[in-house]
């Protein structure tokens, strides 16, 4: 596999080894001691998949008390995924990182714990999959605006089709600061 560090400290670009014949392809998407000699410590404790069609945006999403690291990859289709540093005090907080990963490319994102997360679709639909550090826990979801203008998040949607929550969260500015992590430094 190939491991491609990006512009955010944490944030990592994957490209696993797919291996091809006319029956189709095999790939190994996760093996613990490879992935934490590339820097993708885990343990993942859940699994999650999602299903959405065109022009769905999910995020940007994050827990308060119960961070999630997340590898995250598409099945089938194509979307735009996007990291955020969100923590406070940390040198690249408010910058972003995005990548195209589909059922074609196979390529994953790792996305550290106090991060935020959001993707969008860009195929007619999509199966999104991904491991997490820490179970979701109900009641303890944050999120930031997808379209903040500080962040400048340089989305391939103007109009997404988007929950209902996530038409209310604050800019990153706006947030309380006790819902944004505090940077304790290297990863």
């Amino acid at each position: 596999m190939k491991v491609y560090p990006t512009r955010l400290q944490g944030v990592y670009l994957i490209e696993p080894r797919v291996f091809t014949d006319p029956r189709g392809f095999v790939m190994e998407t996760w093996q613990s001691d490879r992935y934490r000699q590339a820097h993708i410590p885990g343990p993942f404790v859940q699994d999650n998949y999602s299903y959405s069609t065109r022009g769905v945006l999910r995020g940007l999403h994050y827990q308060l008390k119960h961070p999630q690291g997340k590898l995250v990859q598409v099945l089938q289709g194509e979307v735009f995924d996007v990291a955020v540093d969100i923590r406070h005090g940390s040198p690249t907080c408010g910058h972003w990182t995005g990548a195209i990963l589909s059922g074609g490319n196979h390529r994953q994102l790792y996305i550290p714990p106090d991060f935020a997360h959001g993707f969008c679709v860009l195929s007619e639909t999509a199966h999104f999959f991904y491991k997490c550090t820490d179970f979701y826990t109900p009641g303890d979801e944050y999120g930031l605006r997808w379209d903040d203008p500080a962040l400048g998040i340089e989305w391939p949607v103007t109009t997404p089709l988007l929950a209902e929550k996530d038409r209310h969260y604050p800019t990153l500015g706006a947030a309380p600061r006790e819902h944004l992590p505090i940077f304790k430094g290297v990863l």
